[in-house]
């Protein structure tokens, strides 16, 4: 029993990862579960929203409000999302459409996408630093903001639609999850710092409840390629091209601050890599040629390979670590 379970926490992201497809998969499949779909959606979509809030409420009570700063590395992967989500911005605008321009699009939601709010509990686990991982979501997640009604009117002009109202649009979406979580946690560790303490023994449960929200978070990405209705083809150029942007993107945030020491580069390869692809398969279902939203799906499935492979690889060192 002990080594079962011991399993099941050595490998848990692969395992929630295989769980989410099978269970969207069986219910796409017996025909008998399609009337409770509608009730179904709600508490996947509801659920997901809800652990992540919790998992955000025990990071940030870890975090104290001075350790949110903004430091080198994060204007060079601010820099870096901005001139390659509006350079592929510009490219699409000047092609014809067609598959080619949903790929680039399909890019384009890769590099703008903000990083994932679960991107913290990997990072500490990896040996990172959380405050500056926090920093950095918040950072990048006010870039786009603002970024992303600026730049989108290149490729998708939409009559009637203002910038301010596509930054509210945006901003509504992933700033209350992102913000309540934050406050409650300061406002706990001002005013009840026995709660506070007693909270911050119990962090560790965040890794747990983001392998549920993984769950949640695969079945919405296997619906979106289920029901993308795009050719065997381009599925797989998709997939191919948003496995790279994955790729490019952990490496490249390493190697940007790995003159920071081994603990900000890997903070920063998560930070860059590990992104929210919910708010991706929204954002492309809302302001792109809808099927771009498939990108998300598959750029979940990439990262959290990594993260799997990642925390393998960490594990692997601390047995040799012990063995030594």
């Amino acid at each position: 029993m002990n080594r079962c379970l011991q399993f099941i926490k050595d490998w848990m992201l692969p395992i929630a990862m295989a769980t989410g497809v099978g269970l969207y998969l069986g219910f796409h499949f017996c025909h008998a579960l399609h009337p409770i779909g509608p009730v179904c959606s709600v508490i996947v979509s509801k659920g997901q929203q809800i652990f992540i809030a919790i998992m955000l409420f025990l990071q940030f009570v870890k975090v104290s409000p001075s350790g949110i700063r903004f430091r080198g590395w994060h204007l060079r992967l601010l820099l870096f999302q901005t001139l390659s989500f509006s350079g592929l911005a510009l490219a699409a605008r000047l092609m014809e459409p067609g598959n080619a321009r949903i790929m680039v699009e399909a890019a384009m939601l890769c590099f703008i996408c903000p990083t994932a709010s679960a991107s913290g509990v990997i990072t500490d686990r990896l040996g990172g630093s959380l405050p500056q991982n926090m920093s950095y979501v918040v950072f990048i997640n006010a870039l786009a903001t603002f970024l992303i009604p600026a730049v989108i009117p290149l490729v998708h002009p939409e009559a009637g639609v203002s910038f301010w109202g596509s930054v509210w649009t945006i901003a509504r979406r992933i700033f209350p999850m992102l913000l309540l979580p934050c406050l409650l946690a300061w406002l706990i560790r001002y005013t009840c710092p026995r709660l506070q303490a007693f909270l911050s023994r119990y962090t560790h449960w965040a890794f747990y409840l983001w392998s549920i929200g993984l769950i949640f978070a695969m079945i919405l990405a296997t619906r979106a390629l289920v029901w993308s209705g795009l050719s065997w083809q381009a599925l797989v150029m998709m997939g191919v091209i948003s496995m790279l942007c994955c790729f490019i993107q952990f490496i490249l945030g390493r190697v940007s601050a790995s003159g920071y020491g081994k603990s900000i580069s890997i903070t920063a390869g998560q930070a860059l890599g590990q992104k929210n692809t919910g708010f991706m398969i929204w954002l492309g279902y809302s302001f792109m040629t809808p099927v771009t939203a498939i990108a998300g799906g598959f750029y979940s499935i990439a990262h959290n390979l990594v993260n799997s492979w990642e925390l393998y690889r960490k594990r692997k060192e601390g047995d040799e670590a012990r063995a030594d």
